[in-house]
């Protein structure tokens, strides 16, 4: 993921680290509301439409729908909206942050 991750920050114009984290326990899924390894978030909010909603914390592997068929890592089309949504359509100074158990 981290490798196609940092793709589309250089094709959005955005210079920003990459900071993991891992999470080791139930609780700290729970606390984190980690729904499974990866999960991306943008400024602290997950690219997954509609993952607020959702409480199915845990350490497990995350899928992600594609057009196709499951996948490891999210849509890109999820990517960029959030990375969009976080710079305003203008490239700037965002954390983008990938969280695995």
């Amino acid at each position: 993921m981290l490798p196609r991750l940092r793709e589309l920050l250089d094709q959005e114009g955005v210079d920003e680290e990459i900071q993991l984290r891992r999470v080791e326990s139930i609780e700290a899924a729970e606390q984190e509301r980690f729904l499974g390894s990866p999960t991306l978030r943008v400024d602290g909010r997950d690219v997954e439409p509609g993952a607020a909603d959702r409480d199915d914390f845990g350490l497990t592997c995350r899928l992600y729908p594609g057009e196709q068929r499951m996948s490891g890592i999210p849509p890109d089309e999820w990517v960029r909206a959030a990375l969009r949504r976080a710079t305003g359509s203008a490239p700037t100074n965002r954390r983008a942050g990938v969280s695995r158990a």
